[in-house]
């Protein structure tokens, strides 16, 4: 059986679903053409994280590049440094889309903890430099992942390890995958917490630190009509108690769950 690379995303936003779709295609094809394009659409939605948000939707385009060395996609761009059957070694930018505007927020369910929502800075984009090496055979794939804040946003790093198991079946590329992934205290308090200047206007104090936040995710991709490819993939991430007791978080959430479907064509 050929193994394909597969990035279940930690981030709850559609485009890095859409990265990881892009990604799996244009491996699949590495055997056919020393060099890939595809284009493609996607729509999705995951359940409220933020207190007052609702469930989060979201429709993008995206496209994505394959070369022998150099490969783009969606929103990450990377470098084969090292690459053979059983291991990849890759270098690579990414953009985090993590983004939170204040005034979505509901003001309501913040008021309720004490918060007044015109108090609060809103949380930006921002851009990850990284290494990424793969490890593939028979039973599977195992995957570590490296990578920090390069536009001084959070100033944070992320570690993710996940394992996945591509298989065929009625025509379908299905590939589970479990993983965890590991927030250093920069970077989940900016985007969990309260920063220094809501805390300075009178915002409670609230930082999580460190965190630790398992998931386990599911991938399809069926092609159709040569050269299109539909994609879904279907994630859930079981929050710690250090983001589901964050005052900004939606009360009783203890994980959060996202969906996406797309379709695809190369060229």
């Amino acid at each position: 059986m050929r193994f394909v690379r597969v990035v279940t995303p930690f981030v709850l936003l559609l485009p890095f679903a859409v990265s990881a779709q892009v990604r799996q295609e244009g491996e699949e094809r590495a055997d056919v053409a020393p060099s890939n394009w595809s284009i493609g659409i996607a729509g999705g939605i995951r359940t409220e994280l933020y207190a007052g948000e609702g469930n989060h939707t979201r429709a993008i385009p995206f496209f994505g590049y394959e070369g022998e060395r150099f490969y783009f996609r969606g929103i990450t761009a990377g470098y084969h440094l090292i690459q053979n059957e059983s291991f990849v070694l890759d270098g690579f930018l990414s953009g985090r889309l993590d983004a939170m505007d204040a005034n979505d927020f509901g003001r309501r369910d913040l008021a309720r903890r004490g918060i007044n929502r015109d108090l609060l800075e809103d949380r930006d984009d921002s851009v990850d430099a990284g290494v990424s090496a793969s490890w593939r055979g028979s039973a599977g794939e195992v995957q570590l992942e490296l990578k920090g804040d390069i536009a001084d946003v959070s100033g944070g790093y992320e570690a993710d390890l996940s394992y996945r198991y591509p298989m065929k079946a009625a025509g379908l590329l299905i590939t589970p995958t479990v993983g965890v992934s590991m927030l250093s205290k920069d970077l989940a308090n900016y985007y969990y917490g309260t920063l220094d200047e809501e805390v300075a206007r009178g915002v409670v104090s609230y930082r999580p630190g460190s965190v630790t936040i398992p998931y386990v995710g599911v991938s399809l991709a069926k092609p159709f009509a040569q050269k299109w490819r539909f994609i879904a993939n279907l994630t859930y991430q079981v929050l710690p108690d250090e983001i589901s007791d964050s005052p900004l978080i939606a009360e009783d959430t203890d994980g959060v769950g996202q969906a996406f479907f797309g379709v695809s064509r190369s060229f």
